[in-house]
């Protein structure tokens, strides 16, 4: 088989504001066996990958973002457990510290951090670009300072794509411009211009024959140029496509907006991929546009900080209210954390600053947005997916 392989298998038939949400299939291959025989680039024959064991992702389906190899407080057990069936990876993390050859030394990124499914990696563009007061970007790439010790750096299209193949991830992203919110037409035309000749430039340096491209276009919010970009990402040869630029900092309304006219510019054929996204309500209006995957920080980091998504809305654990409370965290859920401790446990836990608080925490929001994804693709499958959405809402605001 190819690096990627994927199977539309559902469009929901009565979706919400004309769109269609979708179910499908991604496969990808594992890396290969450390004694099968690579070329000087680490690209090894189709035959040898032949017998490579295949991983199967179900979509829509959410990326739980593990930095620097790891989810943060969680286990990678305890990630398969919650439902976890690919994760993702920080080139530009990884490339400071521990360093993407020693990674590469140590068995790629997967065996380093003993994980047994897919990995996606990005770029290492947002992070780099997000550095606003110590980059400087030119037509050939981005110099600038590591956040951790001052040093200067340098990333290229080129050295973007040999970090990602070091860390062996099955699917890399290109290396691509992300225009600032708010921004000028102009500036974003400029981004636009750059992360298409660098999404050509990647796609000269070769990978390992178990690692897909993901291609990214850009545009803002500006529907011209969303159309003009995905025209031109998508006349390249990559295995998917991502929606980058948004959720930097324009609202929600705006972000689901742009979902809605960028996702359908995308190949039917190919998985489609939201960067950076969300909440759960932006989970599923981009599922509502026909979004496959997702990744977002923000149930790990917002767990670490006390909030809980539950079925029935937010839960900010640290409030006095939830002192004497017996009941569980979301009784809809069957992760250990809502099975086994009451809501006024996990506020003692926060407020005492206990380890253990940001462990059940993120189990629980981690597994939350899981199997909001699973509940989205049985919704989709079964031609209810309006009903379902409706229903989330209403849950959503009688908490």
């Amino acid at each position: 088989m190819s690096a990627l392989k994927f199977t539309l298998e559902h469009e929901s038939e009565n979706a919400v504001s004309g769109t269609r949400p979708r179910a499908g299939v991604v496969r990808l291959k594992s890396a290969v066996d450390s004694s099968s025989a690579g070329d000087a680039n680490g690209s090894v024959s189709d035959a040898s990958c032949d017998t490579a064991k295949e991983f199967v992702i179900h979509t829509p389906q959410f990326m739980p973002v593990g930095t620097l190899g790891t989810v943060k407080a969680l286990t990678v057990d305890e990630l398969k457990t919650a439902g976890a069936e690919i994760i993702l990876g920080n080139t530009y993390h990884l490339y400071l510290r521990p360093g993407h050859k020693r990674v590469e030394k140590l068995g790629e990124l997967q065996k380093f951090m003993a994980w047994d499914g897919p990995i996606l990696t990005d770029s290492g563009g947002f992070q780099v670009f997000s550095l606003a007061g110590l980059n400087k970007i030119d037509d050939e790439g981005v110099t600038f300072q590591s956040h951790i010790d001052g040093s200067y750096h340098r990333f290229t299209p080129e050295l973007s794509m040999e970090i990602q193949r070091s860390l062996g991830s099955q699917i890399v992203m290109a290396f691509d411009q992300c225009p600032p919110y708010p921004a000028t037409k102009d500036q974003v035309r400029a981004a636009m211009s750059r992360t298409l000749n660098w999404a050509k430039r990647g796609l000269k340096v070769p990978l390992k024959a178990h690692q897909a491209r993901f291609g990214i276009f850009q545009g803002g919010l500006y529907e011209d140029l969303r159309i003009e970009s995905a025209s031109q990402i998508c006349s390249l040869e990559y295995d998917g496509f991502a929606i980058g630029g948004l959720s930097i900092g324009e609202t929600p309304d705006l972000m689901q907006a742009m979902t809605r006219v960028a996702a359908p510019l995308l190949p039917k054929d190919k998985p489609r991929y939201l960067m950076g996204v969300g909440r759960p309500e932006d989970l599923v209006e981009g599922v509502a546009a026909g979004v496959d995957l997702f990744d977002c920080v923000m149930p790990t980091r917002n767990a670490r900080n006390g909030q809980l998504f539950t079925s029935l809305g937010k839960v900010n654990i640290k409030n006095a209210r939830y002192a004497d409370d017996s009941g569980p965290l979301d009784p809809n859920c069957e992760c250990d954390t809502c099975r086994r401790y009451s809501r006024a446990y996990l506020r003692h836990l926060f407020v005492c600053g206990e380890i253990l608080s940001a462990r059940l925490n993120t189990l629980h929001n981690i597994s939350y947005y899981l199997k909001l994804m699973r509940d989205m693709r049985k919704a989709i499958f079964e031609n209810r997916f309006d009903e379902w959405r409706e229903n989330f809402y209403r849950l959503q605001k009688s908490g």
